[in-house]
C-alpha cells in the first residue's frame, strides 16, 4: 500500500509549500537584516590558518570540547547538539522530498540506517533536555537564568523529539519495520492502550504534520530569540581568535556600531548567555558594575537596534582586569576583552580616564616607566648583588634579562630580581641587562587602551634589542613576556624565568637543590598561564625545591586573577562591599591544610597579594614568595649543607 507520509504529504503540497515559504522568508529576513548591520562595521580578516580554523570547529563545535569543563551538562548537551543535526538533517530531507516529489528517493524515515539513528538520538537527546531542565530550574547556577525565552526553546526541542519518536511508534503499528526498536516499543504501548492499526496511521500523519509544523516554526523564530546562537556559534568558533587574548588591531577605538569590527560584534549574536564568563570573571565577583554576559547582551542589543541601543557604562568597562577568563571559558569563542579594549581606547581619546591611571601613563611616556623614576634608577637594585652585571648594550650575552618595571623599582619586587640575578649567577648563565635603555613593555598601557603609547614604548625596546647582541630573552613578567612574544613579534626565543630555571635544573647546569621543608600552593598567573599555556615549568621547579606542593582549587585555566591586570593596578577600586580578587586569592591559599607559602611567578602578583594578607589579617597565617626566591633558598640550603 501506499506510504502514508508520502500520500498526506502530497495531499498537502500547497499548505506544505505556503507553510515553508513563510518560515524561510522570516528565517531569512532577520538573518539578512543582521548581515547589513555587519557589514555597516569594520572589516577584520578571519579566512586566516584555514586548517586551524577546521580543528578549531572539529573539537568544539562537533566535539564540543569546552562544554566538557562541567561534564555533566556537556555530556547532556552534546547529546542535544546530536540529536539536533540528526533532527535537522532528517528534516530538510524529508522536507525536500516531500516539496519535490518527483525526486527518486525515499523518505529519510524509510532509510533503515537513518530511522535507527533518529530513534537513538531522540531517547539519548530526551534524556539529555532532561538533565538540563533540572540543571536550569532546580540546580541552577549563578547566572544561568530562567527565561521565558529558554523555556520556550527548551519545550520546541522537546516537541521535535517526541512527535518523531510517537510518530515512529505510530508507523510501526501500522507497518511494522524490524529496524525500528524503539518504535516497536512504543508501538506495544499504544496497542495496549488500544489504538488500532488503522488509528496507528493516521495518527502517524497527525504526529509528522506536528513535527515538520514545529520545526518550521521554530526555524522562524530562531533568529528573533535569544537561541539565535544555535545558528550563529558555529560560525563564531571556526572565526575566533586563534590566539586568545591578543589586543585588537591598531585603532582609534569605538563607542558606535561602525567603529566595532564585524567580528566583535558577531561574538553578541553567538552568546549562549549561558553565564560561564560571569562566574569565571574576577571583576564580577568582586561586586564591580562588570558582567562579561551583560555586556554580550549589550552588544547584540546594539546590533538588534541597527545601533541605536547600546546600554555599555565606562564604570563597567575600565572593571576589567583582562585575565581572560571570560574568553577562556566561553564554549563558542566569544571576544570579550578586545570589545574593551576598543572602548577603553574610545574612553582614553575622550579623556574619561581614572586619575591614578592617568598619571601611570603620563610616567610612561615622560620616563618608559610607571613609577615615574629615572631610568637611571632601573638598575639601582643591582648594587647590593656583590657582582657587577653585564650591560648587554656594550658586551654579548647569551641571556639578554628585561627585569621590567615592578622588579626593577618596587622595594618589594627588587628582593626577587635579585634572588634571580643569584640563581642566574650560580647557574654559571651568561647573562646581561639593558640598564636605563630597557623601557616598560607596554602591554599594560595597550590593555588600558592607551595603543599609540604601546606602539611608543615597544617601538624603543626593539630599538635596545636591535642594538644588544644576545641569543635569548629572559624575562620574570608575564606581562613583559606576553608583549615579547606575542605583539613584538619576537615569538621564538623568549623564556619566562621559570622556564629557564626548569632547563638548567634538567641540564644539570643548576647545582642540586634541598627541598625546603615547606607546604607550597601556585598561583597561576594569568599571563603566563591562559594567555601563553606555561603551566608544567613553575610546577617541576616548585617540585624540585618544595617538600609538599598543592593545587589551588582553581587552577591552570581556571585560576583566579589577582586583579591588576589591564592596567587595574594603577586605578582606584571602587567600594562594592565585596572582597578584591586578591583577597579571595590568599584567603583560598591560606584555606587549604598545611599551606604557610602561596607561591607566584609575576611581580604584580607579589605586589598584589602582599597588600591583600594585610587587608585580611593573614599576615602571620601565610607567606607570599616569588618562585625564584625558593629557588634562592633551596640552592643556599644545599651550599651550607654541603660537606
Amino acid at each position: 500500500m501506499p506510504d502514508p507520509l508520502t500520500h498526506s504529504l502530497l495531499a498537502g503540497g500547497a499548505l506544505l509549500w505556503a507553510m515553508t515559504l513563510i518560515s524561510l522568508g522570516l528565517f531569512c529576513w532577520k538573518v539578512a537584516a543582521y548581515g547589513r548591520v555587519l557589514q555597516r562595521a569594520r572589516l577584520e580578516p578571519r579566512w586566516d590558518h584555514l586548517p586551524q580554523r577546521l580543528r578549531l570547529f572539529a573539537t568544539n563545535v562537533l566535539g564540543q570540547k569546552r562544554m566538557f569543563e562541567e561534564p555533566a551538562i556537556g555530556a547532556a548537551h552534546f547529546l542535544i547538539f546530536w540529536s539536533f543535526v540528526f533532527y535537522a538533517g532528517s528534516f530538510w530531507w524529508n522536507l525536500g522530498r516531500a516539496l519535490l516529489p518527483m525526486l527518486p528517493v525515499p523518505f529519510a524515515d524509510e532509510v533503515a540506517w537513518m530511522a535507527l539513528a533518529l530513534e537513538v538520538t531522540g531517547v539519548l537527546g530526551l534524556a539529555a533536555l532532561a538533565v538540563a531542565a533540572v540543571r536550569r530550574y532546580v540546580f541552577a547556577p549563578p547566572r544561568l537564568e530562567k527565561s521565558r525565552d529558554a523555556t520556550i526553546i527548551l519545550l520546541l526541542i522537546t516537541l521535535v523529539l517526541l512527535s518523531s519518536l510517537a510518530g515512529g511508534g505510530f508507523a510501526y503499528l501500522a507497518n511494522p519495520r524490524s529496524w525500528r526498536p524503539v518504535g516497536a516499543f512504543l508501538a506495544g504501548i499504544f496497542s495496549a492502550a488500544g489504538v488500532t492499526q488503522v488509528q496507528a496511521g493516521s495518527l502517524y500523519l497527525w504526529m509528522m504534520w506536528l513535527h515538520l509544523a514545529t520545526v518550521l516554526g521554530f526555524l522562524a523564530y530562531l533568529p528573533y530569540s535569544k537561541h539565535l546562537h544555535l545558528l550563529a556559534s558555529p560560525f563564531g568558533v571556526f572565526f575566533g581568535a586563534l590566539q586568545p587574548g591578543l589586543a585588537p588591531a591598531s585603532s582609534e577605538g569605538a563607542w558606535k556600531l561602525e567603529e566595532f569590527t564585524w567580528r566583535q560584534l558577531f561574538s553578541g549574536l553567538a552568546c549562549a548567555e549561558c553565564g560561564r564568563c560571569d562566574r569565571a570573571c574576577p571583576a564580577f565577583e568582586s561586586g564591580t558594575p562588570l558582567s562579561p554576559k551583560t555586556l554580550m547582551h549589550d552588544i547584540k542589543m546594539l546590533v538588534r537596534s541597527n545601533g541605536a541601543d547600546f546600554a555599555v557604562t565606562r564604570e563597567q568597562v575600565w572593571a576589567c582586569v583582562t585575565c581572560a577568563a571570560c574568553m577562556t571559558r566561553c564554549p563558542v569563542f566569544n571576544e570579550h576583552i578586545p570589545l574593551l579594549i576598543e572602548m577603553r581606547r574610545h574612553l582614553v581619546a575622550q579623556g574619561e580616564v581614572d586619575p591614578r591611571l592617568q598619571t601611570a601613563l603620563m610616567n610612561l611616556t615622560r620616563y618608559g616607566n610607571s613609577f615615574g623614576q629615572s631610568a637611571r634608577n632601573r638598575a639601582k637594585w643591582t648594587q647590593g648583588l656583590g657582582f657587577k652585571l653585564k650591560d648587554a648594550r656594550k658586551e654579548p650575552v647569551e641571556y639578554l634579562w628585561l627585569v621590567g618595571d615592578y622588579a626593577s623599582f618596587d622595594p618589594r619586587v627588587q628582593a626577587v630580581s635579585a634572588a634571580a640575578g643569584r640563581v642566574f649567577e650560580r647557574a654559571g648563565l651568561n647573562f646581561g641587562i639593558l640598564y636605563e635603555a630597557e623601557q616598560n613593555s607596554g602591554n599594560d598601557a595597550r590593555r588600558a587602551g592607551e595603543e599609540g603609547l604601546f606602539e611608543t614604548l615597544r617601538d624603543k625596546n626593539l630599538a635596545a634589542l636591535a642594538k644588544a647582541k644576545f641569543e635569548r630573552i629572559v624575562t620574570g613578567d608575564p606581562h613583559t613576556y606576553h608583549a615579547l612574544k606575542n605583539e613584538y613579534g619576537r615569538a621564538n626565543g623568549v623564556v619566562h624565568s621559570t622556564e629557564l630555571v626548569d632547563e638548567l635544573i634538567a641540564s644539570g647546569k643548576l647545582p642540586a637543590l634541598t627541598k625546603l621543608d615547606a607546604t607550597v600552593a601556585y598561583h597561576d598567573p594569568c599571563y603566563l598561564g591562559r594567555y601563553n599555556g606555561v603551566y608544567a615549568a613553575p610546577r617541576r621547579v616548585l617540585d624540585s625545591v618544595a617538600s609538599t606542593v598543592v593545587e589551588m582549587p582553581r587552577n591552570r585555566a581556571n585560576a583566579y586573577c589577582c586583579g591588576a591586570g589591564g592596567g587595574r593596578i594603577w586605578m582606584e577600586d571602587a567600594p562594592t562591599g565585596k572582597e578584591r580578587p586578591a583577597e579571595g586569592r590568599v584567603r583560598e591559599a591560606a584555606g587549604l591544610p598545611g599551606v604557610g607559602i602561596l607561591a607566584v611567578a609575576c611581580p604584580k602578583d607579589l605586589v598584589m597579594f602582599e597588600d591583600a594578607l594585610k587587608t585580611t589579617g593573614l599576615e602571620g597565617q601565610l607567606a607570599v614568595k616569588d618562585i625564584m626566591q625558593l629557588v634562592e633558598e633551596g640552592s643556599r640550603s644545599h651550599a651550607t649543607s654541603a660537606p
